[in-house]
């Protein structure tokens, strides 16, 4: 199947416009083409998203094994004629600087991608051949495919760049795009906006053309679409046997506020019986009728607090539902959603108040990195002992907090920080850790379970008493 990895040598470089340009090129064939992001990145998915019409999907070698990978990658492309993959960071950098894991060039090479190299060219001259050539030589197992070159002046600025790359260097030029305004997507504090947000990316059809003309007029994408992957996905995937529970109804926050989700979390979940509703804390009165658990993910409640706060129909929902036997799981801007409240640089915001925590935005990252987390008690997403693994990336931070039971000893990959986290208080289980669901299958079994246990006895009911046969 045709398909590739794109890779910057560093971030910034302008991988995510290549990205959706070779998408819009992509559809505008009229080819199904399913998008991938390397790494834990939430924001540049729902830009995948929106251009190539398909759901885009995470690949990670430090968070997933790899039969983990390979699962995702097969089940997102069974029907696609083409996909790619936008690395993270640059091409080398990952977990540490003595090996290549958590890395776009590890997920390359264990899915034997070709890879495209984007180089940022907006101040360079002779001296991009001599880049190019270090990215050449520094890994001999990973042959490039081809060098794209990005934020070029002028034609004669791309014919100087040209001349030095094919005088010093052997991987061929696919193309180069100019700067252009009309593209950028502007950023904050987490990254990129998303793509929820009308002023990200205009909603017309005009913006997708753009793209689409970017990479028609300046790329070779007879050349791209010529990149096959190495795997032969039908036959070397594992295959997932899922245990199937009766159907529930699994409510999703997903707004402007809320959109940092795995859509693989998604999957999961259906797979054991659940039902997703989708729903909003900022537009909607209250939650939708008959759930059976809700799941709040990380996003930028920071942003929308006023509105959020003022909400009050839908707080007092949400504290109602609390007040059931029925769980309620939340990550990061989950969290600050259901504390007592939220203290921003415009004032102090009441929230849901379900947890006994206070918080406050930061000017700063605050535990940034992968995360190892032990389950210390059996909870709403597996038995104590289970090991996961996750990311942490926020700007906030917890000020005052009651003894809570928590169920997560958590070691940060990039400061060996330890901490207790996963906050349990009742039906609810709390953290800023971000979790792939993937990362042990059994976190879906578990919440679809929990949801099933809270539901009113039925003789239809799936009787599971050891969570543990589903795993």
């Amino acid at each position: 199947m045709n398909g590739f990895l794109i890779a910057g040598s560093a971030s910034g470089v302008g991988k995510t416009t290549v990205t959706l340009a070779i998408l819009a090129a992509m559809r505008r064939r009229r080819l199904r083409v399913q998008p991938f992001k390397g790494g834990p990145d939430f924001l540049d998915t729902g830009h995948h998203t929106r251009i190539a019409g398909r759901a885009a999907r995470n690949l990670d070698t430090w968070m997933l094994s790899h039969d983990a990978n390979l699962l995702t990658l097969a089940n997102a492309t069974r029907d696609a004629d083409c996909f790619l993959v936008e690395g993270m960071m640059g091409l080398f950098d990952g977990k540490s600087g003595s090996s290549e894991i958590g890395s776009s060039a590890e997920i390359a090479k264990f899915l034997k991608l070709p890879v495209v190299l984007i180089l940022d060219a907006s101040k360079s001259a002779g001296s991009i051949a001599a880049v190019l050539h270090g990215f050449e030589t520094f890994d001999p197992d990973l042959p490039l495919a081809g060098v794209i070159l990005n934020r070029v002046a002028t034609p004669s600025h791309f014919r100087l760049l040209e001349t030095a790359i094919t005088t010093h260097c052997k991987t061929p030029i696919l193309g180069w795009l100019p700067r252009n305004a009309s593209v950028t997507i502007p950023e904050r504090h987490l990254g990129l906006q998303t793509t929820e947000e009308a002023s990200a990316l205009d909603a017309d059809a005009q913006q997708w053309h753009t793209f689409a003309d970017l990479a028609d007029n300046h790329l070779n994408m007879d050349r791209l679409l010529s990149l096959e992957c190495g795997l032969d996905l039908l036959h070397n995937a594992p295959t997932a046997s899922p245990t199937p529970i009766q159907s529930l109804r699994i409510g999703v926050a997903r707004d402007s506020a809320f959109s940092f989700y795995y859509e693989d979390n998604f999957d999961l979940l259906r797979e054991h019986g659940a039902t997703i509703v989708h729903f909003s804390p900022l537009n909607d009165s209250r939650l939708p009728l008959d759930l059976d658990a809700i799941y709040f993910g990380g996003g930028y409640p920071e942003l929308h607090a006023a509105r959020l706060s003022a909400n009050h129909s839908m707080l007092e929902s949400i504290r109602h539902f609390a007040a059931t036997d029925k769980p309620i799981y939340a990550e990061c801007g989950g969290m600050i959603y259901l504390s007592q409240h939220l203290t921003t640089s415009t004032g102090t915001y009441p929230m849901a108040a379900v947890l006994p925590l206070t918080m406050e935005m930061t000017n700063k990252l605050v535990h940034f990195g992968y995360a190892t987390i032990e389950l210390t008690r059996d909870c709403l997403i597996g038995t104590a002992g289970t090991i996961l693994r996750g990311h942490s990336f926020h700007y906030s931070r917890i000020t005052n907090v009651a003894p809570l039971p928590t169920a997560y000893a958590v070691l940060y990959s990039l400061s060996g920080r330890k901490e207790n986290e996963g906050f349990h208080h009742g039906n609810v289980l709390a953290s800023y850790i971000h979790l792939h669901f993937r990362t042990a299958p059994s976190i879906a079994a578990h919440l679809v379970h929990a949801a099933q246990q809270a539901q009113p006895a039925s003789p239809e009911h799936y009787d599971a008493s050891d969570m543990r046969q589903l795993v």
